[in-house]
């Protein structure tokens, strides 16, 4: 892990294209500022976290492939 010191407006850069800036600092909570490329997805760790544990969660589903297949042929 690296670990930097950064004062108040002072920023980190990551691959030429990520910018993370510190905001503020209040009350031992830090606020930061992050610009990167739309196509970049940008999420809390806990946030993250919770999207991979669903995703496994779903891929772990078992469904019966003639009872898809009868409900398909009901709805068309």
């Amino acid at each position: 892990m690296l670990i930097l010191t950064r004062k108040k407006d002072e920023s980190i850069i990551i691959n030429g294209n990520i910018e993370i800036k510190i905001l503020e600092i209040n009350e031992g909570k830090v606020s930061i500022g992050i610009e990167a490329p739309k196509d970049i997805d940008i999420f809390r760790k806990e946030i993250y976290e919770s999207i991979q544990e669903e995703n496994i969660k779903a891929a772990k589903v078992e469904f019966d492939i003639a009872e898809m297949k009868n409900i398909i042929k009901k709805k068309q």
